[in-house]
């Protein structure tokens, strides 16, 4: 089996749900490829404490992620940064050569991703996806299988969701999601936008334009000195935008009451409808209709994953599992080029694009009181 030395950027949360991904590799049965961890980059020489606990393979830390891009023995990269750091250091990461799984939103801004993307499209050979983990749940590949076979007949109207209440608590310290300069004028959108937007896109589903209502709630929060600091982010966005013929409706909040980390996905049809969250993950509600009555059929769903593993079917589905099934997502394309099936792969660089084009279209809405074209 090849094994794909990889280096992570950022040894935060993200960056220890990565590795801690690796750590459960043999959870999988006949993986495409074996992950090692090679090296760490990360801004606080405090992060290395858990990653050298629990990593041996590691033989590179450093707080210089550029060392790691000049590593020889690092063949692919993680990078889980700030948003304004993404332009340089992915399009740094691509010219290195080194394949690349880059945290969404794939820059703070429409420029910056477009960067990224050309300087994508200019090393065909370099493996470049974002992150992003919803798809990869049980009930949602069942969903995605009933797009793949028009199961749906035509579509009516689609609603996705990704709802937080972290931020519903005032006196929460500031960090940089909640700061403009270093999560971008985006605000949620940006930070959890790509999660809503996966599945659809990769249906086909493409807005042509967007009404947008955006929401700064909470002003100004403790900045973790005594004072306060300015809170200038979008804390809550609903779009309504049109697709072909059929509305798609998406919230993207972060402060939902009632919710930890909800995301949900519906689909209404002429034959079949679906819908699922994951407040409640193993159950999946269909209605087929062929005339008569009208009956939503409650399922629950196994855990039955695109990359098979040693968990029998009758337990549970997580976000760790989420994790695990997203990065053999990703090194199943690296190596064999194309995903294992069409809703489990990774999103692409025209995805995330694609996303920009759709939050950026959302601002001039909200900003102008319009209805915004792509």
């Amino acid at each position: 089996m090849k094994t794909i030395r990889f280096g992570i950027v950022g040894g935060g949360l993200m960056g220890k749900e990565f590795a801690s991904a690796a750590a459960r590799w043999s959870h999988l049965i006949d993986p495409p490829a074996r992950p090692e961890i090679v090296a760490l980059a990360s801004g606080s020489e405090k992060s290395f404490g858990w990653f050298h606990g629990n990593f041996p393979t590691i033989v590179q830390y450093t707080t210089d992620w550029r060392a790691v891009l000049a590593n020889k023995d690092v063949d692919a990269v993680y990078i889980a940064v700030p948003h304004h750091l993404h332009r340089e250091m992915y399009c740094a990461a691509i010219e290195a050569g080194k394949h690349l799984l880059g945290e969404k939103p794939f820059g703070i801004d429409l420029p910056a991703c477009e960067a990224i993307v050309a300087c994508a499209r200019k090393h065909p050979n370099v493996v470049v996806r974002c992150s992003s983990e919803f798809p990869f749940f049980p009930a949602a590949q069942r969903i995605a299988r009933m797009i793949e076979s028009n199961a749906f007949g035509t579509i009516l109207e689609i609603h996705s969701g990704f709802l937080h209440s972290s931020d519903l608590d005032p006196n929460k310290p500031i960090n940089w999601k909640r700061q403009t300069q270093f999560n971008g004028a985006y605000g949620c959108m940006g930070d959890l936008g790509m999660h809503v937007c996966h599945i659809p896109f990769r249906a086909g589903w493409t807005p042509s334009d967007v009404r947008a209502v955006l929401s700064k709630i909470i002003k100004q929060r403790p900045d973790g000195r005594g004072g306060m600091a300015a809170c200038d982010t979008w804390d809550n966005a609903t779009l309504l935008c049109r697709v072909k013929d059929f509305p798609w409706t998406m919230r993207i909040d972060r402060i939902a009451p009632g919710e930890r980390n909800t995301w949900y996905l519906e689909v209404y049809g002429t034959k079949a409808c679906a819908r699922w969250s994951t407040k409640n993950p193993k159950i999946m509600e269909t209605l087929e209709y062929a005339g008569g009555e009208q009956n939503w059929l409650q399922v629950q769903t196994p855990y039955e994953t695109p990359f098979k593993t040693i968990t029998g079917p009758n337990f549970e589905f997580g976000f760790g599992d989420c994790f695990l099934q997203m990065w053999a997502a990703y090194l199943y394309e690296l190596v064999n080029g194309k995903p294992i099936s069409p809703f489990a792969g990774c999103v692409t660089p025209e995805e995330a694009l694609l996303s920009h084009r759709l939050f950026t279209a959302a601002l001039e809405s909200h900003a102008r009181g319009v209805v915004a074209l792509l």
